[in-house]
């Protein structure tokens, strides 16, 4: 059973309990925020639609808006200067066209193997347009008799300073205001169903819907939260319902939060609604004023990762209390609040995208709230893996930031963290050396363990809870003495960890069933049954959630690369992945096979670290396109492929973040990889691709690169760091059929290496240095 039925059998939706406020580290933003504004150019609102006029921050501001499409940009201008909000629009329904390649659900569902990743792969590079379009889009197909009789929302809006958001509904209305009450005929369900949607300016929180009517004609909805409001709950929000027709407004009308009541509460004028625009624009820039950005051949991309910080805002109340969900009880609720995945997510999320302030205060916060001082978390069910990713992602941050205070405000939470692995590993070694399970730890991998009659059943020696704790104990001790702590104590995690490492390899090879073609490995020693027929035949199983634990398992990267393909392997053969994403794995049906959203990223990094870069792509491309709500972008905890709408959680929001990072600067053991998954697609497209320096443990690094079609020729600059990592490389990935000569990299030139000619030893630069490839 996966989380979602299972809460949907036990669990009752309510409103989500009040919480206590955590004071932000970071700065609260101004609620006159200006906005970035670029000079007009004479020839830049040229078909623009004059719309409005209004006054604010002391002056006289105009809106134009490209009526000529239903994704024209709308500017607000004074002067010589504009703020330009692009609109792009995605389908949210289906085609007529057929899905799942050629096969039936029920095929794809039950094969063990992932024929749908199989068929994606048979090229090489995965074709992006072709991931997109292989199964129907999320939310798609929307039953009401599935959702308690009422469509599901499918987006929700919010502020930092707000404590609750506010549910969107697929027809552009909120829980409080109704656009089909001042636009008749726009909340036609049928109509809505055929809409297509977006984010105002790429990546703002503001929710854009087109319904159409006919090819000249279509509602055009805007909303989004007022981010001068200061209601601690309520989610005061603004709206435009428009009638556009023939490129023109036909009709529109402006709202506040409620329906009118006059005489005391009428409709705004449009000047309070731009003029509020105005200021939300202002508003999210300043929040994510410290993210690195990055210019792609599709900016969509981008935006995605700018999106899921803001969104993170939103869902924390002060944009930094945690919180799994939004809107409802599941996962809004306060049993959520301490959830690991919740902390390691946003953690590593922030960190890799220089959201050092954010990081800080998610960082202080948890282990000030919800960390006790033996070790132990303030939530109903501690996941083992994750007390060992948490001191990875500790050390990582301390390599990133070099904040030493705020380590040693915790040190002995940290200190005690590391315990408590240490204890569950001593429990171990008491077992005779013949179990199974000796001198491996035990402990519940999913938090869920804790809500079945006998959490015993899931009390096991998952490979995952050793091989994180491995990698938690090596990484906070190599920095340990940096933080004043001791040295005898980082030398014992070290010695533990060694001695951990060696069984848990010890038992894998042990326990790997050669019989099998390719070899099958399950998610524990000792099993006699591979997942699916465990889960076919045994209820409750011990093999229950065999995703997580080969996420994590593969996310430690502590395994020799032999291993860890022979996982990857099994994995993709025997019903652990679809759409070559980490599957939400339960007993095997004919009408689904869905994607983990979240901590499935574990997967994807272990791709990257081990080369398998076309499936690598293909996990980004698939859990952009189908773990992710069309336009709107609402991430689900599991995504089905058939259409339906999945339960939001905000690891799943900070996956693409994550995924993005690691294909253009990606570091593991072995060393720094510049552009390891920038895909061929995106690289020889002739457009610009640049990423603003990142952190990594050797410093900050960056790269913009450009190929020339016309020369053949790819020019570019790295920003490289000032330490040295162990190695350092730069690839540039290659369509069949194409090759490079060299590149020159300053006064030195580089010839291409490995199997396919696309990497450069870069081992030795540092600094500023510019590049030039040529393909022979």
């Amino acid at each position: 059973m996966d989380r979602r039925h299972f809460l949907q059998s036990v669990a009752l939706t309510t409103a989500a309990m009040a919480v206590g406020r955590l004071q932000a580290a970071t700065s609260q933003p101004g609620l006159a925020a200006s906005p970035r504004l670029q000079p007009l150019t004479p020839s830049q609102l040229e078909g623009f639609t004059p719309i409005g006029e209004f006054e604010e921050l002391g002056l006289s501001w105009s809106v134009y808006e490209d009526l000529r499409q239903p994704d024209g940009a709308l500017a607000m201008c004074h002067g010589q200067q504009v703020l330009m909000l692009s609109k792009r629009l995605e389908a949210t329904f289906a085609t007529d066209e057929p899905y799942y390649l050629g096969m039936s659900l029920a095929e794809v569902a039950m094969a063990d193997a992932d024929l749908l990743a199989d068929k994606l792969l048979a090229n090489g590079e995965p074709d992006e347009l072709q991931v997109r379009s292989v199964v129907p889009p999320l939310a798609s197909k929307l039953n009401a008799e599935d959702y308690g009789g009422r469509l599901p929302w499918n987006s929700f809006i919010g502020t930092r300073q707000c404590d609750d958001t506010m549910m969107v509904y697929p027809n552009g209305r909120t829980r409080t205001y109704h656009p089909r009450q001042v636009l008749k005929g726009c909340g036609d369900d049928a109509l809505a169903a055929k809409r297509y949607e977006g984010l105002l300016g790429g990546w703002l929180p503001a929710v854009h819907k087109v319904i159409p009517i006919s090819h000249n004609r279509y509602y055009d909805l805007l909303v989004f939260a007022d981010v001068d409001a200061t209601d601690r709950f309520i989610t005061q929000t603004w709206h435009r319902s428009a009638l556009i027709e023939d490129g023109k407004v036909s009709e529109v009308h402006y709202g506040y939060s409620y329906p009118a009541y006059p005489p005391r509460r009428q409709p705004p004028a449009a000047a309070d609604f731009y003029r509020a625009l105005l200021r939300f624009s202002g508003y999210w820039q300043q929040l994510l004023h410290d993210c690195a950005s990055v210019t792609l051949p599709d900016q969509s991309w981008g935006d995605m990762v700018q999106f899921a910080f803001a969104r993170e805002q939103i869902v924390r109340p002060d944009g930094v209390y945690p919180k799994y969900g939004a809107v409802d009880r599941d996962y809004y609720g306060q049993e959520y609040d301490g959830f690991q995945d919740t902390f390691t997510s946003s953690l590593y999320a922030n960190l890799e995208w220089g959201r050092f302030a954010q990081a800080a205060a998610v960082r202080d916060g948890y282990f000030s709230d919800f960390v006790a001082d033996d070790g132990m978390i303030n939530m109903r069910g501690p996941e083992t893996a994750q007390f060992g990713l948490t001191l990875s992602l500790l050390a990582r941050y301390y390599r990133y930031t070099a904040d030493k205070a705020l380590l040693q405000k915790h040190r002995h939470k940290i200190a005690a963290t590391a315990s408590i692995l240490l204890e569950l590993h001593d429990v171990s070694l008491q077992l005779p050396q013949d179990d199974p399970g000796y001198g491996l730890i035990h402990g519940w991998n999913e938090s869920d363990a804790c809500l079945f009659e006998d959490p015993a059943i899931w009390w096991k020696p998952y490979f995952a809870n050793s091989a994180m704790t491995v990698r938690g104990l090596n990484d906070i001790a190599a920095i340990w003495g940096k933080l004043g702590g001791e040295r005898s104590l980082a030398q014992h995690w070290q010695q533990r960890a060694k001695q951990l490492h060696a069984r848990l390899e010890q038992s894998i090879r042990a326990n790997i069933r050669h019989d099998m073609q390719p070899p099958y490995i399950g998610p524990l020693p000792g099993a006699k049954l591979t997942f699916r027929q465990a889960l076919a035949q045994q209820n409750p199983s011990e093999q229950g959630w065999p995703h997580r634990a080969y996420a994590e398992l593969l996310h430690a990267d502590v395994l020799p690369a032999e291993l860890s393909h022979l996982v990857i392997n099994c994995m993709r053969a025997y019903g652990a992945t679809s759409i070559g994403v980490v599957a939400n794995i339960t007993a095997a049906n004919e009408h689904e096979r869905n994607l983990l959203g979240f901590i499935s990223y574990g997967y994807a990094r272990q791709l990257l670290s081990l080369g398998r870069v076309d499936e690598y792509l293909l996990f980004m491309y698939a859990h952009r396109y189908h773990a992710h709500t069309p336009g709107s972008w609402t991430a689900g905890e599991v995504t089905d492929i058939t259409g339906g709408m999945p339960l939001f959680c905000m690891p799943a929001q900070l996956t693409i973040p994550l995924l993005l990072r690691w294909a253009l600067v990606f570091d593991d053991d072995h060393g720094l990889h510049l552009a390891k998954a920038l895909p061929h697609a995106w690289l020889f497209s002739g457009k610009p691709v640049s990423c603003e320096p990142v952190p990594t443990p050797w410093g900050k690094t960056g790269l913009s690169l450009q190929y020339d079609p016309q020369l053949q020729r790819l020019d570019g600059k790295l920003a490289l760091p000032e330490g040295q990592p162990q190695a350092l490389w730069l690839t540039l990935r290659l369509p069949q059929g194409k090759r490079w000569q060299k590149l020159q990299v300053g006064d030195q030139v580089l010839l291409p290496q490995g199997s396919a000619g696309d990497r450069f030893n870069l081992k030795g630069l540092r600094g500023n240095v510019s590049l030039q490839a040529l393909l022979a």
